[in-house]
């Protein structure tokens, strides 16, 4: 799919579900922006608002493009921040901070993802803000919380920076399965943290949107990055609540074999699966082997016999036509992709699921940006717009929102309030 792109054409009648719905976005780097980007392909209005000079910090990340300014665009900034307008604002000044008061009545949602105590330092904190607009559903992402409701304990880790990495670490992630005697790995699937945080964001926002139209009352809504993580390991506690402390390893098969040419991943752990992996690997006497009486049996052989058996098997064998024979077996088997397999994946492609965005700098090949996996039957996908470059819009949103003429834009522009 291609920026601009259509899909479902035939449904853009009915529009957007978040269609009229508008956000304006203090954020930076991937938490709060995708959340907001998810959002906007919902069909929400998003404004996004960035520091003088670099910027969103997401655009100095590597590797990177070239803007037509010959500015660089971060590829973390790359892949959070389609279909949404850049306006810098230096909020430092006080003359900044009164245009974001200023805009905030005319946006549903306010939303913000500083370090602890910079909203309330720069005067755009929760209670700053509904005080010029009472009904505002106001967001706020941090590594640990806000103290939602008034009055909730601090957490012990107030004013901790929480990078994606440090709460994955904290919600026991990074030890689930670390093998003995090695070091945990740092960000093992990128930013699972920020993602994570940023669907629970979604949701709290569409849900403060919903309750506001019940109560005719707005809210801060308090998003923290390690409690999301925690709910998303659930496994953690809630194991170790019964007796099955991390580390642990679970009865039966859930690991990588090899085949010819890479790596599958195969999941047996409920005893009836057993005569069928048995017979798809032509060892159909171990289907009544005691030794494979149970699946504390199965792991209690893998090393010595099981995976032998498997990749002997799979050894003339792809890893997608290991796949194919075991899921026909009535198995659940899946090939462990590298990224050149990802981008070509077929399923991917009929989905959608990855945006080409044209590179600006000479490059041919565009960057790829995963789509909306989100498939509605009344609802069309795109079109997407490119990301913003730096303040692209900043006259544009203060003129159309604030009614700001060319003089107040130069003079604030001079004064360094915008840029």
């Amino acid at each position: 799919m291609i920026l601009g792109d259509t899909v479902n054409p035939a449904a853009a009648e009915f529009g957007k579900p978040l269609e009229g719905i508008r956000i304006l976005a203090l954020e930076q780097m991937q938490a709060l922006p995708y959340a907001t980007q998810l959002l906007s392909r919902l069909g929400a209005d998003v404004v996004k608002v960035e520091a003088p000079g670099t910027g969103d910090l997401g655009r100095t990340s590597m590797p990177a493009m070239e803007d037509p300014a010959g500015r660089g665009v971060g590829a973390t900034f790359m892949r959070n921040n389609l279909n949404k307008r850049s306006l810098v604002i230096d909020l430092k000044q006080p003359r900044g901070r009164d245009l974001v008061l200023r805009m905030a009545p005319l946006f549903d949602v306010v939303a913000e993802n500083f370090r602890s105590g910079a909203s309330e330092r720069l005067g755009v904190a929760y209670a700053d803000i509904a005080a010029a607009h009472p009904k505002v559903v106001y967001l706020s992402i941090s590594g640990f919380g806000r103290s939602v409701p008034e009055g909730t304990p601090v957490s012990p880790y107030d004013g901790w920076p929480a990078l994606a990495s440090m709460v994955e670490a904290m919600s026991g992630a990074y030890e689930f399965k670390r093998p003995p005697d090695a070091a945990p790995i740092g960000s093992p699937m990128g930013g699972l943290g920020d993602i994570v945080t940023a669907l629970f964001a979604v949701i709290g926002i569409q849900a403060g949107l919903r309750q506001r139209e019940r109560t005719g009352r707005g809210q801060q809504i308090d998003v923290a990055m390690l409690d999301a993580m925690v709910a998303v390991l659930d496994v953690v506690p809630n194991f170790w609540s019964m007796g099955i402390p991390m580390g642990t390893p679970w009865p039966g098969i859930l690991h990588a074999f090899r085949a010819a040419n890479g790596w599958f991943m195969l999941q047996v752990l409920r005893s009836h699966q057993w005569p069928d992996l048995a017979r798809a690997i032509g060892r159909d006497e171990w289907a009544t082997d005691s030794r494979f009486a149970t699946p504390q049996g199965w792991l209690d052989h893998l090393e010595a016999d099981i995976r032998p058996a498997i990749e002997l098997w799979a050894s003339g064998l792809s890893k997608y036509q290991a796949c194919v024979a075991l899921n026909a077996a009535g198995l659940v088997a899946g090939p462990c992709a590298t990224d050149a397999e990802v981008v070509i994946d077929p399923h991917l492609a009929q989905r959608h699921m990855l945006v080409e965005h044209p590179r600006t700098d000479g490059v041919a090949q565009p960057v790829l940006i995963p789509g909306l996996p989100i498939k509605f039957a009344q609802v069309s996908e795109g079109p997407e717009t490119r990301v913003p470059w730096l303040g692209e819009h900043t006259d544009e949103v203060l003129s159309a929102e604030l009614g700001l003429g060319r003089d107040e834009l130069d003079d604030l522009r001079a004064d360094g309030v915008i840029g």
